[in-house]
């Protein structure tokens, strides 16, 4: 049965918001919800352009709401970091009083039972805002608007920008051959699979086989790869903040080509090498874990592979080849 490993890719980036959007967000801040007109209606949030037909719109901005009327609801049970709030709730499509399309946002009820179609609400404002559609924190139950804790007022200048953190998880398949070759690192051994009929040597492939026999390659082919090896290419890697990144100063990656081998492990790991002094032909030998020291299951590109922590100068002198720049794959 295969097995699944679940990653998340967290990035931010910043947008520009343009005459409508940025009057939208600039009137969040404070605490005005506006809308624009499009033909007798007016939607909400605005746009430049008519959802139907496609036509541009006059940037003509009326405020709306802010209390509205829901139309339809479903439960949100268990939120995720991801939800505007930590507790249960509802996501409801409100139409706000002077608009003629809902609005998706939270509705804070406290539990399902005390949620109902048509019933009225009204916005809390966070005490803090931005110019975002999160400075409405939720809607309440009610006519009147709320604001969660000390008001302490917009910012006093258009919003044009915005930051915008995104988010993209996926389950990647972890291949057998992938496990096995964990497990020898923890033995402080590289394997690889050998083709019987051309005697080639690969590493990695989500279901290996020998591209010019076309032979499936099973763990019947395993041997034993060096731990040796020699720097072919490199990329060096300028950190930028991003949720999560904890590099502060430019680091390298490193394709390594193992001794005696046609195989190159790509995008590895260094340790005890600076940037500076990296270079194509460097001979570098493997950096093992301590036995006892846990280690991930399953390593992305740019990642230690279990046991495998990088590679580190062996003290020998470089290898000159000229056509060591080829060797990528």
């Amino acid at each position: 049965m295969t097995r699944f490993v679940e990653s998340t890719i967290t990035f931010p980036y910043k947008r520009s918001l343009g005459p409508v959007t940025g009057a939208f967000m600039t009137a969040l801040a404070d605490k005005r919800i506006l809308g624009v007109r499009s033909g007798s209606g007016v939607l909400v949030p605005p746009m430049e352009w008519d959802p139907v037909s496609g036509a541009e719109l006059a940037a003509e901005l009326v405020e709306v709401g802010p209390a509205g009327t829901v139309e339809a609801w479903t439960w949100v049970p268990e939120p995720t970091e991801a939800h505007p709030l930590d507790r249960p709730f509802a996501f409801a499509f409100i139409r706000l009083d002077g608009a003629s399309v809902p609005l998706l946002h939270a509705v804070d009820t406290g539990s399902p039972a005390a949620v109902r179609a048509g019933m009225r609400v009204a916005p809390r404002w966070r005490g803090r805002r931005v110019g975002h559609i999160t400075d409405i924190a939720c809607f309440v139950p009610g006519e009147d608007a709320q604001v969660d804790g000390p008001d302490a007022g917009a910012p006093g200048q258009p919003v044009e920008l915005m930051d915008y953190t995104a988010a993209v998880t996926y389950s990647t398949p972890v291949p057998e051959m992938a496990d096995r070759a964990v497990a020898a690192t923890r033995e402080r051994r590289l394997v690889g699979l050998r083709c019987p009929t051309c005697e080639r040597v690969y590493v990695g492939g989500d279901r290996p086989y020998c591209p010019v026999d076309a032979l499936e390659l099973g763990p019947d082919a395993e041997v034993d790869l060096p731990t040796t090896g020699t720097l072919t290419n490199f990329i060096v890697v300028e950190p930028v903040r991003y949720p999560g990144q904890t590099e502060t100063e430019p680091f390298a990656r490193v394709f390594v080509l193992l001794d005696d081998t046609e195989v190159v492990l790509t995008y590895q790991p260094v340790i005890d090498l600076p940037v500076h002094d990296i270079h194509v032909g460097v001979r570098v030998t493997a950096v093992w874990a301590p036995a006892d020291a846990p280690v991930d299951t399953f390593s992305g590109i740019g990642r230690p592979m279990g046991s495998l922590l990088g590679w580190t100068p062996s003290g020998e002198p470089d290898a000159h080849d000229p056509d060591l720049v080829n060797r990528i794959y």
